[in-house]
Order: C-alpha cells, then structure tokens, then sequence
C-alpha cells in the first residue's frame, strides 16, 4: 500500500521550484539504477596536474569519481587503479576519447587538466554536454578561444571552476581584502611578478632527437588541433609548455594565477577598472626574449608587458626583471601590499593581524569569500547553482593580458584593447593573432 506521504518525482519538482531550495537533486530520486546520491565526476586528462587534481577530487566526500580519459595508456590505467583502490571497487571506466565520456548521461562534472592546446574543444564540448566543469589555467590557448568558452558556459548555464587555486588561500584573499578595502588608498600601480626562463621539469635538457611515440600513447590525438611535429621528449610530458605549437611558456604558465590576484584586488568599484569578470587594459605595450622558432623549446625566456587600465591604473607583468617581485604588489598613496605563496607582506606590518580580526568579527565593509577548498567550492557550487570564486569569465580575464602581450611583443608596438568589445583596435596584422588554426578535423 503506497504512503500518502509520498511524493513523486514530477511533483518533487514542483516542490522545489516554489521553493528557494536549490534545484540540485540527488540522483537516488532519479530510480534505482541511479548510480548514487553524489556529483558524479570524470576526469580528463591525468598527468602532472590532472594526477593532483584527481586526488582532491578523491578527498572530497559529496562526489565520485567514475571514469577517467588520458590518451597516454601509462596515465590512464594509474589513474584508474588509483580510483578504484580508493573506493575499493572495480566501478571506474577508462577512455582514450572524451567524446566517449561525455556522451554518459550519468556523468555530472568533468575535470579537464589537459596540456593548453587541448582546453577549449572538450571544455566546450562539456558545457553543451551540460556538465559542469573544473578546468586548469590558463583558460585557453588563445584569446579567441577563451571567449568562445565563456559563450559556451553562460549559454549552457553550467558552474565553472578554474584551476587558479590561489584565491582559495588565506593569504591571497586577505591580501586582496587590504586592497578592496582601502588600506593602500586608489591603487595606481600592480606588479604582478611571473618566472623566467625555462624549467626542464623532467630534468632532460631540451637537446634530445626526434623520435618514435611512446608505446601506448595516441600521438596523433596528444596533438589534436596543434601543428602536427615529430614527437620529441622535450616537448612532451610537462615541458609540452615551452613550444607555443602547445603551451605559451612562464608568461601563460602563470598568468592565471598571479594577474588574477591582481585583478581581484584591484575589483573595488571605487577603484575605477571595473569588476573583475569584465576588466581589461586599454592599451599594452611589451617586449620579450625568445629562442629561435624552431628551437624545441621556442617561448619567451625573459618578458616585460606595460599595460594602462582605467582611471589610470597602470599593471606591469614580468619574467626576468628583478625588480618586479615574484607574485603580485598593489601600490597606492598610503601604502603597498604584496603576496606570493608563502609570502604576505604589507608597507605597514600591524595590517597583516588587523586584517585577518576584522574578517573573522565581520568588520570589514567588503569581505571576500572563505573558500573551503578549491575543489570542495566546486562541488558546493554544483549543489547551490552559485558562480565559484574562479568562473570562466574571470579566468578569461585574468588570462588575457597574457595574450595580448605575447601579441604586441611579436608585433612590436602598442595595442589598443576595447575591453567591452574584446576587440584590438585598428590592428589587422595583431587581431590575426588573437586565434589560431585548428588542425583538420578539430574545430570550435
């Protein structure tokens, strides 16, 4: 005999979209074939990054990791075996193909760690697969492709979190508090400090012939919309980033983190450069030192880009100058603040306690949000519809004074940026370099 308390799905809905209740559902209401009540998450991509954002995903209670995608054969059977004895089953399914994964209806969120020349396609292609996606930095390849990402995402209405995990630690978000808040007074002036050079993380030099492919790796689709090269080491695992045919080297590298602390900080409406979803340069200027074209590492070794936002607010991005510190620096009227990981640093020290009280008694005009872990917030936000700390507009702002300057240092001169209209101005040869051409059959 059923219930009369019963309530059945259709009228479950009801319930909930007259309600202020956000419209997450656990898949248990879905029929007894739902896999279970938590976000489902897949993974694509499982190397060097893609491999620890795996194991946050494996700490974080409210979700399950249920399949993994790498086109390298050694990445995908360790990353599968690593999920399964975390769960103690044999549940986790392998694939060589995104496509396939996202084609599973069961599949709520996607995390993509890919090499750069690989986020835009299956990013997109998740967002109309309608999952939510936790993407690493930076967003794109290219501008271009980054604003075709943010039209994918806002079209879909799917929750995205980038990879830029700094605003998830105390230090980057009281340092940025400082500054919303007024303690340096209007900011004229932010630094925001990138390496230089190239770091062989694999320890191999960059000299080693061409060769064959590894056994087990799909070469031809490692290299997907990128120039087909003979495959080299050296620019393979990790050091993929120092050829612009797949990665943008130090200045890309670390674009997404150390501009988006200073964007953030720089967020206050009083400060006149606008919220930093929507912010930009107006103009750019910038010099860098790069190896020969062909060289297998061919990315900039030492840059300096120049770059004027509104109400005079003037940001400088470097690699190789040591007078820019590495990290990010606010400098205005009454003072400077300057982070980096592990480093907090104010022109007056009594800021740095003052700041961390006012938070915790809820005494600042403008507080920042607590995160409770990257990877935790994402999940939080699939739950709550609520946009992350690091969504897909954001990130494609924070990355995109990189890319404009890689462009004025290869053009030679300055550009001027319509921020609203994501457009340069007056500059043929520059605006070419704003995408790319994709490699038959990829496209966006």
């Amino acid at each position: 005999m059923r219930s009369n308390l019963s309530v059945s799905r259709r009228g479950m809905l009801k319930i909930l979209a007259a309600s202020s209740a956000p419209l997450f559902l656990p898949r248990r209401m879905f029929g007894a074939d739902a896999p279970s009540n938590k976000i489902t998450v897949a993974s694509i991509g499982v190397g060097w990054q893609g491999g620890s954002n795996l194991g946050s995903f494996l700490g974080c209670g409210d979700c399950r990791v249920v399949a993994i995608c790498d086109v390298d054969e050694g990445h995908l059977n360790g990353a599968i075996k690593k999920v399964n004895e975390h769960y103690k089953s044999s549940d986790c399914k392998g694939y060589k193909d995104y496509r396939e994964l996202l084609a599973r209806k069961d599949i709520d969120a996607v995390a993509i760690s890919t090499p750069d020349h690989w986020h835009s396609i299956p990013a997109i292609a998740a967002a109309n697969a309608g999952k939510d996606i936790f993407c690493e930095k930076p967003l794109s390849k290219t501008l271009a492709e980054g604003i075709a990402m943010v039209e994918a995402v806002q079209k879909n209405k799917r929750i995205w979190q980038t990879g830029s995990w700094q605003r998830s630690q105390n230090f980057f978000r009281w340092a940025a508090e400082l500054v919303q808040n007024g303690y340096i007074g209007k900011v004229t002036r932010c630094e925001v400090g990138l390496p230089s050079g190239h770091s062989d993380f694999e320890k191999t030099g960059h000299d080693k012939p061409n060769c064959e492919p590894p056994a087990g790796l799909d070469y031809e689709f490692w290299t997907g919309p990128s120039q087909m090269m003979p495959f080299n080491p050296c620019r393979f695992h990790k050091n993929w980033r120092w050829n612009y045919n797949t990665g943008g080297g130090q200045l890309m590298d670390w674009i997404g983190h150390h501009c988006d602390i200073g964007h953030w900080g720089l967020a206050n409406p009083k400060f006149g450069c606008g919220p930093d979803d929507a912010i930009g340069p107006s103009e750019i200027s910038a010099t860098a030192e790069f190896p020969p074209k062909d060289d297998v590492w061919n990315t900039a070794t030492k840059f300096k880009i120049e770059c004027k936002y509104p109400n005079d607010v003037e940001v400088v991005i470097a690699g190789g100058y040591n007078e820019i510190k590495g990290g990010t620096k606010w400098i205005g009227p009454d003072g400077w603040v300057h982070v980096n990981r592990g480093v907090f640093e104010t022109s007056k020290k009594e800021w740095q306690e003052e700041i961390k009280n006012k938070e915790k008694d809820g005494k600042l005009d403008i507080t920042l949000y607590k995160s409770p872990g990257h990877q935790q917030e994402f999940l939080d936000s699939i739950k709550s519809r609520k946009r992350t700390l690091t969504p897909v507009e954001i990130a494609h702002r924070s990355q995109s004074p990189g890319h404009l300057g890689y462009i004025a240092s290869v053009v030679g001169r300055k550009l001027k940026w319509d921020a609203a209209k994501q457009e340069i101005i007056g500059d043929d040869e520059a605006t070419k370099l704003l995408s790319r051409t994709f490699r038959a059959p990829w496209h966006i």
